[in-house]
């Protein structure tokens, strides 16, 4: 094995943080931001700096962000559009925003630019949201529900969009919980407000969400002092409200867990805190044709998280960052940085050769001298497996 490639295979690991935000584009899991407890005090991490991971490789690297520099905060929204990281909400040391803010990922600048809208009015400041990316006839990026305050006089107690936190108010500020839908076309830069039909989900916050072909899913979250197991379903053709009433046994109501798309009609859910406020380790999938979960067997079940990140990667692939393994409102000291990745299918057969042989060309000799035989190309994605189990890196990933 060369030395100089070896030593390629750094050891530099992003720092341990709940509350982040993370993307996957191409090959290559970005994370920003989110916050770190030291002794008694909670820190956000820097925000002039991304952190990346090589999903092949199994290797950090951090760059510098220049630009229109987001404040550092937590409970951000973001999602990956075109190359683009785009966040939105959050929550910094002046509490919650309705800032936007977008930086490309692809040209190597990591420059951030902040986004003014031409159009309509951004949905009022807020964190703990969720978002569905719409590849229509334009790209659009939908954002539903979140934590945040409001005006008295901007609160219409008629539609019960917004629940009020009564344990939370300065003056004529109210916080609360709400379940709007909000609209942010990027190739217009506008906002707009679709009518939805059917019945709406509850208010709600940290809540988990995803997007299978023209419908965005929602599940659990937080209203007062509830934690739901509900799943809710947007249809974006006829932007109308359905809900799932499940043909099985259901995981039990939790918020700051994630759900993320495995396949054209199923959703993996891990994670969270529950109703009796217990870190949660457990996953389920849900196949929303049949409407049935199923508890899906891992070797994490010792490694509870909640407010973590959980990205879709190749073959099925789901990577989760980060997060939580404490009751983070009583004890706030079991921040993370170890990425999980849990395997959904079958690996195909290329995967499977390629990681046969990264695991064992150091100790055969057969497979480290035909090692060189191999096409440039498969040359090239072996030796970035190889790196991933290198036996001399941190036990960081799982």
């Amino acid at each position: 094995m060369d030395p100089a490639f070896e030593r390629h295979c750094s050891e530099l690991v992003a720092r341990e943080r709940s509350g982040h935000t993370a993307v996957v584009e191409g090959d290559l899991l970005y994370v920003w931001g989110g916050y770190m407890s030291i002794a008694d005090d909670e820190v956000f991490l820097p925000n002039d700096e991304i952190w990346m991971y090589d999903l092949d490789e199994g290797t950090w690297k951090v760059f510098h962000m220049t630009g229109e520099v987001p404040p550092s905060m937590s409970g951000t929204c973001s999602c990956s559009l075109n190359g683009h990281m785009y966040i939105f909400g959050g929550c910094d040391d002046n509490g919650q925003t309705n800032q936007m803010y977008c930086v490309d990922l692809t040209d190597g600048k990591y420059m951030w630019r902040k986004i003014i809208h031409e159009f309509g009015s951004p949905p009022s400041s807020r964190d703990k949201l969720s978002c569905w990316v719409y590849n229509g006839r334009s790209a659009l990026i939908i954002y539903f529900g979140g934590y945040g305050h409001k005006l008295l006089t901007d609160v219409d107690s008629r539609n019960r969009s917004f629940i009020i936190d009564e344990t939370s108010w300065v003056e004529d500020f109210f916080w609360g919980w709400n379940n709007e839908v909000h609209i942010f076309d990027p190739t217009q830069s506008s906002w707009s407000e679709p009518q939805t039909q059917g019945r709406a989900p509850a208010p709600r916050a940290a809540h988990a969400s995803s997007t299978l072909g023209c419908r965005g899913y929602i599940c659990g979250g937080r209203v007062m002092e509830t934690r739901m197991s509900d799943i809710h379903c947007l249809d974006f053709s006829s932007w109308t409200w359905s809900e799932i009433l499940p043909a099985s046994t259901s995981p039990v109501g939790r918020s700051w867990h994630t759900l993320t798309a495995v396949s054209d009609s199923t959703l993996f859910l891990f994670g969270g805190l529950s109703v009796d406020c217990k870190p949660m380790s457990d996953g389920w999938l849900l196949d929303v044709e049949t409407k049935k979960w199923t508890e899906f067997e891992h070797p994490f079940k010792n490694k509870p998280r909640l407010w973590h990140t959980a990205c879709p990667s190749k073959d099925s692939e789901v990577i989760v960052f980060g997060g939580s393994c404490d009751y983070i409102l009583l004890v706030d000291t079991g921040h993370c940085n170890d990425a999980l990745v849990f395997q959904l299918q079958p690996y195909p057969l290329s995967r499977i050769c390629e990681d046969y042989i990264a695991k064992n060309v150091r100790t055969r000799e057969t497979l480290r001298n035909q090692l060189p035989l191999l096409p440039p190309k498969l040359l090239k994605a072996v030796q970035r497996r190889i790196c991933f189990y290198r036996p001399s890196k941190k036990q960081n990933i799982s």
